[in-house]
């Protein structure tokens, strides 16, 4: 998405879905207090919360943001104890660039999850990155460095981005040899975008736009699905290397 790149998480939905497939059902003393509160709702309205929630879920695939919020409210009515209906409303307020509103959702969220280890970094991931588009960096490379540590190593994909965001919130804090290390730690042969993407904010450091764009156009030629690319030149455009489509609207650096 143009705004932020956001990770969305069912925490609740899975212990039901897992029984309607017939696999091993998690024991209860693994869940959460709130799972253990859903799955003691009746059948019914287990069923009808993951049902709902999956359309929200899907509506907000297709960016139908309204709608979505629509739907999150009557999941809500039905269980309000998730923390997939906070992170996913919070999902919408970024969308609408309502960065308070959305980080209150997303620590809600955390407040629901703190003890379910294996879904933390989903909600971190998402509070790291509204600090990182409201340019509060210090605030969001301690939440990113933090996601990194509970990051599934088969995750790559998002731990390459996760790298990327946490040597640009450095730059901006000054941590010039932290930057080096980083900058240096992956080459052409890495599996994701990441070397290119930093030649490119390296030459957009020298004020050498003209190579720096080479240098993204490369990574779009060997990476060449867009979704593959998309987050990582929706970075740039947080970080002000690439003009917004908002415009010069953008949160005042912290």
């Amino acid at each position: 998405m143009k705004a932020i790149q956001l990770l969305l998480l069912c925490l609740l939905a899975a212990p039901l879905v897992a029984q309607e497939k017939s696999a091993p059902v998690l024991k209860k003393e693994a869940l959460t207090a709130n799972q253990k509160a859903f799955l003691n709702l009746p059948e019914e309205k287990r069923t009808e919360f993951v049902k709902v929630l999956t359309e929200a879920n899907r509506l907000f695939q297709q960016k139908r943001i309204f709608e979505t919020i629509e739907k999150v409210q009557k999941a809500a009515s039905i269980f309000a104890d998730s923390p997939e209906i906070y992170n996913l409303r919070g999902s919408c307020y970024v969308e609408m660039r309502a960065f308070d509103k959305a980080l209150a959702d997303f620590q809600k969220a955390q407040t629901f999850s703190n003890d379910a280890s294996i879904s933390d970094y989903n909600i971190d991931f998402n509070i790291g990155e509204v600090y990182f588009v409201t340019k509060q960096w210090q605030k969001s490379v301690a939440i990113l460095e933090k996601v990194m540590k509970a990051l599934p190593p088969e995750n790559l994909a998002l731990g390459r981005l996760v790298e990327f965001k946490i040597l640009l919130c450095k730059k901006k804090l000054g941590l010039d040899n932290d930057v080096t290390i980083l900058a240096g730690k992956y080459d052409f042969l890495d599996d994701s975008p990441f070397y290119y993407y930093v030649q490119a904010v390296l030459e957009y450091d020298k004020k050498n736009s003209l190579k720096a764009e080479e240098w993204l156009a490369i990574a779009g030629r060997i990476f060449q699905d867009p979704n593959v690319v998309a987050p990582w030149q929706d970075t740039l455009v947080e970080y002000g290397y690439i003009k917004s489509f908002y415009g010069d609207d953008d949160p005042t650096e912290k």
